[in-house]
């Protein structure tokens, strides 16, 4: 058996996620940043909710936990490393640690960048990715706290899990990160086509997020920094991946 996802648009541009076991009732929710959505979907399900997820600290990310919690009672999980910025946790975890949902195990991975103490989970059994703001969809968060240095290697540990793997990220930016990564990889018809597609599905007011590491891998710039077309359109043949990286956060900090 998988987990069943649910994905539930908050405030303008943000996401949260509900996660089910169906065999034991144990539902998880992936960041708050706002109750009612979320309390609407519980009530459509008929869904318990047992857990929270909270990814990281940014008040788009928790602001609707206290009222979430009030008509809806849940253990509460976040980074040991956030814990001091974070509402009170019932269980702080570290990389590594598993969080179990009905019967099956998230693995807890450490992906500072965006903050120095997001996590992001990983549901191998359901192909399961919870990013929220480190890799987004064409994109990745911007660097509030952390080196791109640091998120070069967060951002690594993400993309070498399995192509399949089903990527939960925090925000509906794709379109806007579609425009801005055509100025580095412009010659991939991958990213063409993706692009189309994001833009038609927007114009209808469909989400374009969740995504899979494969279409990542094959258009997203952030994970790209070793592909020779765009080392070449940034005159950057010699560099270390980590310097190329840089230099695209930088470009995007400025577009």
């Amino acid at each position: 058996m998988t987990l069943d996802l649910v994905t539930i648009p908050c405030l303008a541009d943000n996401y949260a996620y509900l996660v089910h076991d169906a065999a034991t009732g144990d539902t998880l929710a992936v960041d708050v940043p706002e109750a009612e959505p979320i309390v609407a979907m519980l009530a459509d399900k008929g869904w318990t909710l047992t857990h929270v997820l909270l990814t990281h600290h940014h008040w788009d990310h928790v602001n609707g936990l206290s009222d979430l919690l009030a008509g809806h009672p849940a253990q509460v999980i976040g980074a040991a490393a956030d814990a001091h910025r974070l509402p009170p946790l019932d269980i702080a975890v570290v990389e590594g640690d598993r969080i179990e949902i009905g019967g099956e195990a998230g693995l807890v991975i450490d992906v500072p960048g965006h903050t120095v103490g997001h996590i992001a989970v990983h549901f191998p059994g359901s192909g399961l990715l919870f990013t929220a703001d480190s890799l987004m969809a064409l994109g990745c968060g911007r660097l509030f706290e952390g080196t791109p240095v640091q998120m070069w290697h967060s951002l690594s540990k993400l993309a070498a899990l399995p192509g399949d793997t089903i990527v939960c990220s925090g925000h509906e930016y794709t379109a806007a990160n579609a425009k801005f990564a055509l100025t580095i990889d412009p010659d991939n018809s991958a990213l063409t086509s993706r692009t189309d597609e994001v833009n038609a599905a927007r114009a209808t007011g469909q989400p374009t997020v969740p995504t899979t590491l494969e279409t990542e891998r094959a258009t997203n710039p952030f994970l790209r920094a070793a592909d020779p077309g765009i080392r070449a359109h940034l005159g950057l043949h010699n560099a270390s991946d980590a310097e190329v990286f840089t230099e695209i956060r930088a470009r995007k900090d400025q577009f």
